[in-house]
Parts: C-alpha cells; sequence; structure tokens
C-alpha cells in the first residue's frame, strides 16, 4: 500500500499527538492515583481515626525527653482526636516522577494554633515541676511532670479547656510506587517532617528551648508561688528553714510569713538581657516590709525586757513571749517594700531555669528575714549570763532577782 507523500507530515503529527495524548492519559492516571491516596489517608484524620493516627504519629516521639512510658491510653487517643478535630487540607499540585515511581504533592494544612499549644503547654509543665519540688521537699514525691502519660494529661486538659484559632501551613507529601506493571500502588512516605507538618509544627514547637521566653518563665515560677499553699510554700521557699525554733511555733510563724507572702507579694518585670544560655531578668518585687516587721518586735521585746514582769518571768517564758512578740509583729504587719532584683536563668538546651529557684526567690520574698531573728541555742547559752540576773535598786534597800 502506498501512502500519498503529502500525508506523511499529517500521519506523524497525528502520532505525536497520540503519544502524548496516551503519555498524558498515563500520568494524569498516576497523579489520580496519588491524589486518591492522599485523600484516602487525610481523610482519616479528618475523620479521627486513631489509627491513621498512630501510623503517621508517634505518640512516643512527640515527647521524646519522658523519661517514663506508658502505653496507648484513652487519654493519649482523645488528646489526638481533640487536636484533629479542626484539621482540613486542600491538594495544590502533584507531580509524577515515573522512572524514579516517586510522587510530589503539595498541600495548604489547616490545623489548630501549634505555636499557642506549646506556650501553654510549657507554661504548665514548668507549673507542674515547680509544684512537684515543693511538694517532694516537705516529703511528698509525684513526678508526673516527667512521665509520658503526665504530658498528654496537661495536653488533654488544655485541647478540652482552651479555645485555639485555626492556622494554615504549606506541606509537601513525598510517595512511592511500590506496584509492579501496570498494578499501581502509592503509599505516602512516613518521615518526621510530614509527622510535624500534620500536627501544624507541634513537634517542632514543643523542642524550642525558647518557646518561653526568660521573662515568661519568671512570670510562671511567680505565678505559682502564689497559688501555692502553707505547705508548699513553706518547703519551697525554705520559711521552716528561716525560722530557727521550736517545732510547736514553727508552723504558726512560717504560716504568718506565707500570709504575709499571699497578701502583699507582687511583681512587675522591667528589663531582661540574654547572653548565650544565660539570661538576667530585673524585677520590680513587692513585698512585705521584713525591716518593719523586725523593728516592730524589737521595740516590743525591748519594752517587754525593761519591765518588771521579765524579771519574775524567767528564761524560757522570756523567750516565750519573744517568740509571741515576733509573730504579732508578723501577723499585724501592713507595711510593704518594693525593691529591683536581678534574677538569673540558665538555659540548659530544653528550656529557661531559674537559676537556685527556692533560694533566690526566698531571698528576694523576705529579705532580712532570711537570718532568723531567734536562734534557740544562743538564747539557752547566753540566758544566764544576759538575761537571769536583774537588779532594781530604791532609796533604801538594793535587791537582786535571780530567775
Amino acid at each position: 500500500m502506498k501512502i500519498n507523500k503529502r500525508l506523511l507530515p499529517i500521519f506523524a503529527i497525528v502520532l505525536i499527538f497520540l503519544a502524548a495524548f496516551i503519555a498524558g492519559s498515563f500520568s494524569h492516571r498516576d497523579q489520580s492515583d496519588a491524589r486518591e491516596v492522599i485523600r484516602s489517608e487525610l481523610d482519616r484524620l479528618k475523620d479521627l481515626d486513631s489509627k491513621t493516627t498512630q501510623k503517621y504519629i508517634s505518640y512516643k516521639e512527640m515527647f521524646p525527653d519522658a523519661t517514663e512510658n506508658t502505653e496507648l491510653s484513652d487519654e493519649i487517643n482523645n488528646v489526638f482526636s481533640l487536636f484533629f478535630q479542626k484539621f482540613d487540607y486542600k491538594i495544590l499540585d502533584i507531580s509524577v516522577d515515573k522512572k524514579s515511581k516517586t510522587a510530589e504533592a503539595s498541600l495548604k494544612l489547616t490545623t489548630i494554633d501549634a505555636q499557642s499549644l506549646a506556650r501553654d503547654f510549657a507554661t504548665e509543665l514548668l507549673k507542674t515541676q515547680i509544684t512537684e519540688t515543693a511538694q517532694a521537699k516537705s516529703g511528698t514525691v509525684k513526678d508526673s511532670s516527667k512521665s509520658l502519660e503526665g504530658h498528654y494529661l496537661i495536653l488533654n486538659r488544655l485541647l478540652t479547656t482552651n479555645t485555639y484559632d485555626s492556622t494554615e501551613n504549606n506541606c509537601t507529601i513525598q510517595l512511592i510506587n511500590n506496584g509492579s506493571g501496570q498494578k499501581e500502588n502509592w503509599e505516602i512516605r512516613r518521615t518526621y517532617s510530614l509527622e510535624n507538618d500534620l500536627v501544624g509544627g507541634l513537634m517542632v514547637y514543643l523542642s524550642d528551648p525558647d518557646i518561653l521566653s526568660p521573662e515568661d518563665t519568671l512570670s510562671v515560677y511567680f505565678n505559682t508561688l502564689q497559688k501555692m499553699n502553707l505547705e508548699e510554700m513553706s518547703s519551697y521557699l525554705g520559711v521552716l528553714n528561716i525560722m530557727n525554733t521550736s517545732d510547736s511555733v514553727k508552723n504558726s510563724i512560717a504560716e504568718a510569713l506565707v500570709e504575709q507572702v499571699h497578701q502583699n507579694f507582687n511583681f512587675k518585670i522591667q528589663s531582661s538581657s540574654v547572653n548565650g544560655y544565660n539570661a538576667t531578668v530585673t524585677t520590680a518585687i513587692t513585698t512585705f516590709d521584713s525591716n518593719a516587721i523586725l523593728s516592730n518586735y524589737q521595740s516590743s521585746l525591748d519594752t517587754y525586757l525593761a519591765s518588771p514582769d521579765a524579771v519574775i518571768d524567767g528564761s524560757q517564758k522570756r523567750y516565750e513571749k519573744s517568740l509571741d512578740f515576733l509573730l504579732n509583729s508578723i501577723k499585724n504587719n501592713t507595711a510593704t517594700t518594693t525593691s529591683d532584683v536581678d534574677f538569673v536563668l540558665i538555659n540548659d538546651g530544653a528550656s529557661w531555669n531559674l537559676q537556685d529557684e527556692g533560694n533566690t526567690l526566698g531571698d528576694a520574698i523576705f529579705g532580712t528575714l532570711t537570718s532568723s531573728p531567734l536562734d534557740e541555742d544562743s538564747d539557752s547559752s547566753d540566758s544566764d549570763s544576759s538575761e537571769d540576773s536583774f537588779e532594781t535598786t530604791d532609796d533604801t534597800d538594793t535587791e537582786t532577782y535571780d530567775s
């Protein structure tokens, strides 16, 4: 059969278009298959399917520093269900490389504001750590701030009680075709980057050592301190160590001091400076006026010691009276004082932490009361030489009273 030479160019063009059409059809089919896989998997996330969540997001890798592992509990499952309530996606583009049997898809993901969630989590975790430190000093040992379950319980509480805005982020998904011949089998490649993208960057935000600034960190310390009960604050700030008294009166004096903190303590951060892993935060601290308390105490004590009652009472009762004077001076105090204090924080690579927290805060709050005006040992040893003997003299007689 002879073909008209004039038709050859037309025939060639038709063949080219036909080949392009066939190739395009296969390429379009590849894109459609890859697109369908993405839709199938991400729709399951939207439907809060726990198996799909576990497939792409490792609940243990979310908190790699947690010291205690736990099985996948209802609380952990509930966290991901709450997190993905606002999850949505839009496939923007898909490109297929038939030679390498791979594909790449560009998407726009909608998730909750993971940065705000991570900041709230860091705040709550630090509160828990501070409170547990206070409780440990008083003999109650709890370590939930280090456990994996404890971390997820915090997330659960935040996602249940707080409302977070939605954010949009771009995401790239890699796929690989594990099929053979005409039978395709596209699968999404699970990577750390994809895990992080699916949760809106939460994994990166949680590992950010600066998610809380030095100022934010110090504020958490102060706010947590203000909400501590008597036992927690006393042990955390070392109040019981300040008062070198007998056990029977120690609690009442400590309670009065803690009540003064609750009534008068306030703070305002003035400035901060960061030098590498060290930061200094200058803060205006308002607290009870310890000098006024000691001045009132000393005045009451001096008046009493100059009275005949002190002669009659004897050393033990005089000591007990001095305790009463100190307790009343603390209870009746209304004077406050404000001064600037420099607090040093250190970043250990995971977060900012207040250096020598308990003593640092105790010194800033109690001022001159960090050294007790009472000393049982000195009182008992010096009582005979300094206070046990008083002389009273009149015009006719001299008497010596020995207590």
